[in-house]
């Protein structure tokens, strides 16, 4: 195992009526909060309401950045720095999912900077503060709200691309898993996937000794596969809800890959499919996977994949790692279809013309045209399992 640093100060909120201490957090930071919010929903339920009603009651002025959608893109992000520096404001509070959360880090970033917010974005500079920032979780599946990470995209560009920074970790997290009761069937499912699709990531390593890491990652992904249908087909199932939610935000923390060297391969190769389609980022994920795995399989690999089938699906050991490996894919490929999510590009409106785009991106997003993660790929290897999955 390699040496690591591990310090996630995001304060959890977790739990039924959480929201009511909410004020006492605020004010440990400022007085004018910037509430960043998505197209609605937050209104449809509630919850708008009642986080206005607290800030009002206490005096405390707000400015609203609203209209923020899937996939955030970076002209919002603009023009939450514009609201930001404008009316010195010194708190934003994103109210949604993951997108929402995105979206504040880069603003608070943004904000104290003296660039275009994409340059953060792309490395060009790279943040000393940040306004601080909070958040009131909607959406079980990014695990933003408790790491230092963003993913915006580019329109102009036609770029979808991470970025981080240790100044953008929230300072707290309301989760109430009542919040998210309203989730549709499809959007579950999606979050579900992308919980799975962090702890993969993380877990599909070789030789690296972190054991503990690994049977960490088990659970989480043991858990959404054991609540993950349930709470679709229960959505007001409040241990179903707790349980995801809880899930999203330890696949991501920096738990799981501690000690560890990723490379975040499937998650490379999808930030080419929203760029180019907007396909919904866990629906992306979960298509990908079970081709991705398939395309690693190999001697090296096969015992790792055995093991993910055996301790994840409870899948009994075979005659060889190989067929292990096998089955333990097809099983990971039949629980996304179970909970709705296509198996193919072609069925998310892809064809053959886009693959070579796509490939040909991948690697042109990335400092060296490689990913170096549990197999070795490049842009030939890129395009065959973008193939495999069509």
């Amino acid at each position: 195992m390699k040496d690591f640093n591990f310090n996630i100060a995001t304060k959890i909120l977790f739990g039924r009526d959480k929201l009511d201490e909410i004020l006492e957090e605020i004010k440990k930071y400022g007085n004018k909060v910037l509430l960043v919010y998505g197209q609605g929903s937050i209104k449809k339920i509630g919850l708008y309401d009642k986080i206005v009603k607290i800030l009002e009651d206490a005096n405390i002025s707000y400015y609203e950045l609203s209209g923020v959608v899937p996939n955030p893109r970076i002209d919002k992000c603009r023009e939450g720095v514009e609201l930001v520096k404008k009316n010195n404001i010194d708190f934003i509070l994103a109210v949604g999912g993951g997108s929402t959360i995105d979206t504040a880090k880069l603003v608070a970033a943004g904000a104290k900077a003296d660039c275009d917010p994409w340059d953060i974005v792309i490395g060009k500079h790279n943040p000393v503060d940040a306004v601080p920032l909070g958040s009131v979780l909607t959406l079980s599946a990014t695990g933003s709200e408790m790491d230092v990470a963003s993913v915006i995209t580019n329109e102009e560009t036609g770029q979808k691309l991470g970025w981080g920074s240790e100044y953008v970790l929230p300072k707290f997290a309301v989760m109430d898993p009542e919040v998210t009761f309203s989730v549709d069937k499809y959007h579950t499912a999606a979050g579900t996937a992308d919980i799975m699709s962090h702890t993969m990531e993380n877990y599909f390593s070789l030789k690296d000794g972190a054991y503990l890491q690994d049977r960490f990652a088990e659970g989480v992904l043991k858990t959404c596969v054991k609540y993950g249908p349930i709470a679709i087909e229960e959505p007001e199932n409040y241990e179903a809800r707790a349980n995801l939610m809880w899930a999203g935000s330890w696949a991501i923390n920096g738990l799981l890959d501690s000690g560890k060297s990723t490379a975040w391969s499937v998650h490379a190769m999808e930030h080419e499919l929203s760029a180019l389609k907007d396909i919904t980022h866990g629906v992306g994920l979960a298509i990908l996977t079970p081709y991705w795995l398939e395309y690693c399989l190999n001697e090296e690999t096969e015992e790792k994949i055995a093991d993910f089938g055996h301790n994840v699906f409870d899948l009994e050991r075979g005659n060889s790692f190989e067929e292990d490996a096998k089955k333990a894919i097809e099983e990971l490929r039949k629980f996304f279809v179970s909970i709705g999510i296509p198996k193919t590009l072609r069925e998310e409106g892809f064809n053959e013309e886009d693959l070579k785009i796509m490939a040909k991106n991948c690697m042109a997003n990335r400092e060296k045209p490689e990913i170096a993660g549990f197999v070795h790929l490049e842009e030939k290897d890129v395009l065959e399992i973008y193939k495999m999955a069509l």
